[in-house]
């Protein structure tokens, strides 16, 4: 298995984490697990022109996508089919990062995935068709660099509101943040969510707690037996008990279960991804 990843230079580094590539990945599972980041994804499928989605409500009916697809930011899990992705390419925004690109509002597209065509025409069907013909990892992350410079909206620039949130909200655990980040940027707490929210996709009291379910995730995907109250404590949670209900809601999973499931599919030496699981069934 081949598994790449690139970080953009300027002016598209100021909204997008990095570009990845995954290709011959092939899982025993047939389902994976993806747990929500606050975060837009623009994924193509570079074999076959479809992708599979089922939402967490649903999970014995699957949702037909093309190749080419948006995913916006959810506020819980959602599966994929691992049979359609063998040869795959994405793009992770950073949070507020995807809207110059979309040409709609980041709420719209909230807890749910489009077919990429729905907003850039026939466009998306010839990157996907350019993207899977390069050869290298390389080249394909030159030509998506190029194809992505060709979607920047000039009026790119975010809501200086907007700025201000994801700044203190990456620095502060404060179950107060919100506020206190309203009133610094003399807005009223209803105008600051509603701006937020069209930037970002989510709320910020929403965003903020999933961003911090991220930070935990990041901990216990490295450490395989950490003290829960010690993290709890240091992320802002009230105690224990909190850390574990925000946990099962936004992965469905206990962090006991999530961390035994972890550990038995290592012992297979299977490769896990970060943010995803995969599942049996």
């Amino acid at each position: 298995m081949l598994f790449r990843s690139y970080k953009p230079a300027p002016p598209l580094s100021d909204f997008i984490e990095n570009f990845w590539v995954y290709d011959g990945y092939e899982s025993p599972h047939l389902k994976e697990r993806i747990f929500p980041s606050g975060t837009f994804e623009l994924v193509f499928n570079l074999r076959d022109d479809e992708l599979r989605i089922y939402k967490a409500a649903e999970p014995d009916r699957c949702t037909y996508f093309s190749g080419a697809i948006v995913s916006g930011p959810y506020h819980g899990f959602f599966v994929t089919d691992t049979r359609e992705e063998a040869s795959v390419m994405g793009v992770h925004f950073k949070p507020g990062g995807a809207f110059p690109f979309l040409g709609i509002l980041a709420d719209e597209l909230a807890d749910s995935h489009l077919n990429l065509e729905s907003l850039w025409g026939r466009q998306a069907c010839d990157f996907r068709e350019m993207l899977a013909e390069e050869t290298s990892p390389t080249r394909k992350f030159r030509l998506l660099e190029r194809l992505l410079l060709s979607r920047l909206s000039h009026s790119h620039e975010r809501h200086p509101a907007v700025s201000l949130a994801l700044e203190g909200l990456r620095l502060n655990n404060s179950r107060a943040i919100v506020r206190k980040l309203a009133r610094a940027a003399g807005l009223s707490d209803r105008r600051f969510i509603d701006v937020f929210r069209v930037e970002v996709g989510l709320k910020p009291k929403l965003f903020n707690r999933v961003q911090r379910f991220q930070r935990v995730l990041q901990i216990v995907h490295r450490v395989p037996g950490p003290d829960w109250g010690e993290l709890a404590l240091d992320h802002g949670y009230f105690d224990q008990s909190h850390l574990i209900r925000d946990f099962l809601e936004f992965s469905g999973f206990t962090p006991a279960d999530y961390l035994h499931r972890l550990s038995g599919l290592r012992s297979e030496r299977m490769h896990v991804k970060f943010n995803h699981l995969p599942q049996a069934h």
